[in-house]
C-alpha cells in the first residue's frame, strides 16, 4: 500500500486508514456524521492526494488525447477541466478522468490504482504524435475543500476576497508559499467546493494553512467514508466500484462525459449506435433499501418476481433519506421510480428511486 504523504499529520488527528486501489486513504477521523455535516453545512477538507495524476506534454498532446476520450479536448479552454471516459473499440470502459488543460500540459486526474491501466491504454495508440506521458503523482497532489464556506476559508487565507469558481473552472494562487491551482467542483444535489492542486512537497504547509484558516468557519477534516456518503447521495458512479471494464458509459449515466460534436475517437461508433437506439438494456439507478440493519453487499442480485433484473454496486446509510440507499444497475423495464424489487438472498423490498437522492 502506497502511504499518504500526510500520513503522520492524519494519524495525529486520530485518523483511521484503509487501502483503495493500492493506495492509503483516510477512511475517517472518528465521527462520520460530523464530517458529512461540515461538508453540507459549513466546510470540510479532504486529503485526495491518493488520487493518481498523469501529465501529457508535447505539441500534439491535445489532438492526441482528443482522439482517445469521449470528451472534447482540442477546444477545451486553457484553465478549464472536463470529465471524460476512456473506452475500447467495443465501447467498454477502460477508466475515467478529469482532464485539466493548462498552458503547457494536460493533467489527468485518476482514481487510485488506475494510472498504470490508463497509461498502458494511451501508450498503445501513441505512435507518431508529438506527445509524451509523464507520471505526475510523485510531484502533485489534490486537497479538496467542500461546503458553502469554502470561499470564506480561501478569502481568509489569501487575504483578499475569493470569488467562487464555477465547476471545472480554475485559477492559480499562492497558498502557504506554494504555487497552487484552484479548481471549482460540484456534486449533483448542491455540494460545491474547490479542489487545490498542490506540489507534493508543499502538501503539509497548505493542509495546515487551510485547517487554521478554516477553524473560524467550522472546518473539519473529511474522510473517505463521509465522501462516499456524499457521492452516493449525489448519484455519482465511481470507477472500480460502480463502473468496471464491461461498463458502457451510457449505462452509468455518463452523458456529461460525452461530446457528440467532436469527431472520431476510440469507441465512438458503439456510443453513437447506443445513443441512436435511445435506451440501454440496463442503467444505473437509485435504490431505497429501508432502515433495517441487515448488510447488503455490492454485487447482491436484484429481482422482480423470479427474474433477475440487476445488481447493487454501492451502499450507504443516507442522512438525507433517513435510510440505507444504494446505486445499482437495473433492467430498463424496471427503471421507473417507485418500482419494487427484492434482494436475491431475502424477502426485503427495494424501491427504485430517481437520482440524485438529494433532489428525488
Amino acid at each position: 500500500m502506497e502511504p499518504l504523504s500526510l500520513h503522520f499529520v492524519h494519524e495525529h488527528a486520530g485518523a483511521r486508514f484503509i487501502s483503495v486501489g493500492g493506495r492509503e486513504v483516510v477512511s475517517g477521523y472518528g465521527n462520520v456524521g460530523a464530517e458529512y455535516g461540515a461538508a453540507r453545512d459549513a466546510v470540510a477538507l479532504h486529503d485526495a492526494s491518493y488520487r493518481e495524476i498523469l501529465r501529457i506534454t508535447g505539441e500534439d498532446r491535445a489532438s492526441f488525447l482528443h482522439g482517445m476520450v469521449t470528451q472534447e479536448v482540442k477546444n477545451l479552454p486553457v484553465g478549464s477541466a472536463a470529465y471524460a471516459a476512456f473506452i475500447t473499440v467495443k465501447g467498454a470502459m477502460v477508466g475515467d478522468a478529469r482532464i485539466l488543460k493548462r498552458e503547457g500540459d494536460l493533467l489527468l486526474d485518476l482514481e487510485p490504482g488506475l494510472g498504470p491501466k490508463v497509461r498502458e491504454f494511451l501508450d498503445k495508440y501513441l505512435i507518431s504524435e508529438d506527445a509524451e506521458l509523464h507520471e505526475g503523482t510523485p510531484d502533485l497532489g489534490w486537497l479538496r475543500l467542500l461546503g458553502p464556506r469554502a470561499a470564506q476559508v480561501l478569502t481568509a487565507l489569501l487575504g483578499a476576497p475569493f470569488e467562487p469558481l464555477a465547476a471545472n473552472l480554475s485559477r492559480t494562487a499562492v497558498l502557504a508559499g506554494q504555487d497552487v491551482w484552484l479548481l471549482g467542483t460540484a456534486l449533483p444535489g448542491g455540494v460545491t467546493g474547490v479542489d487545490v492542486l498542490v506540489p507534493r512537497a508543499g502538501l503539509e504547509p497548505v493542509w495546515t494553512a487551510l485547517t487554521q484558516a478554516g477553524a473560524a468557519h467550522g472546518l473539519k477534516p473529511l474522510g473517505f467514508d463521509a465522501l462516499e456518503l456524499l457521492r452516493v447521495e449525489a448519484g455519482v458512479p465511481r470507477y472500480g466500484q460502480d463502473m468496471v471494464d464491461t461498463t458502457i458509459p451510457l449505462e452509468a449515466n455518463l452523458t456529461h462525459a460525452i461530446s457528440y460534436n467532436k469527431g472520431c475517437y476510440i469507441g465512438q461508433e458503439v456510443i453513437a449506435r447506443a445513443t441512436f437506439r435511445g435506451r440501454m438494456n440496463r442503467q444505473l439507478a437509485g435504490l431505497l433499501l429501508g432502515d433495517g440493519d441487515a448488510d447488503v453487499a455490492p454485487g447482491t442480485e436484484l429481482r422482480r418476481g423470479e427474474k433477475k433484473v440487476g445488481w447493487v454496486t454501492s451502499v450507504v446509510r443516507s442522512p438525507v433519506k433517513g435510510q440505507r440507499v444504494a446505486l445499482g444497475y437495473v433492467h430498463r423495464d424496471s427503471l421507473e421510480p417507485g418500482t419494487e424489487l427484492t434482494l436475491a438472498e431475502g424477502p426485503a423490498t427495494v424501491t427504485v428511486a430517481a437520482l440524485p437522492f438529494t433532489t428525488s
